[in-house]
């Protein structure tokens, strides 16, 4: 995917990309339940979603249901959950993997 820019440094979607589904909830876990639709279906987990506007919504940890009518369990990446509910949601391309491990300084392992 690639990714542009407007002037304010938001991120624009394709116009090829289409929306992949709708919130519909937080639940108890304090995740987000998309109910993701035919675009959705192809998605993995560690995936990032977006808003309409191109902020960033959430990353996909895991797939829930029947294949024929999938959901994600979505962590949120804003305290605005309670918003979100009813949201068309777009892919925002792979999260970051996490940074390896440093050695602290002035320790030496053997």
């Amino acid at each position: 995917m690639t990714e542009a820019y407007d002037s304010k440094n938001k991120l624009l979607l394709d116009a090829e990309l289409g929306e992949i589904g709708e919130i519909m909830h937080l639940a108890k876990s304090g995740r987000l339940i998309v109910k993701l639709n035919a675009q959705g279906a192809g998605i993995k987990p560690g995936e990032l979603l977006v808003d309409a506007a191109g902020r960033r919504v959430g990353k996909i940890v895991e797939l829930l249901g029947p294949v024929s009518a999938p959901y994600a369990s979505v962590i949120p990446m804003t305290d605005r959950t309670a918003r979100l509910a009813g949201a068309k949601v777009f892919a925002g391309g792979q999260a970051r993997p996490p940074r390896p491990k440093q050695q602290e300084k002035g320790r030496r392992r053997r």
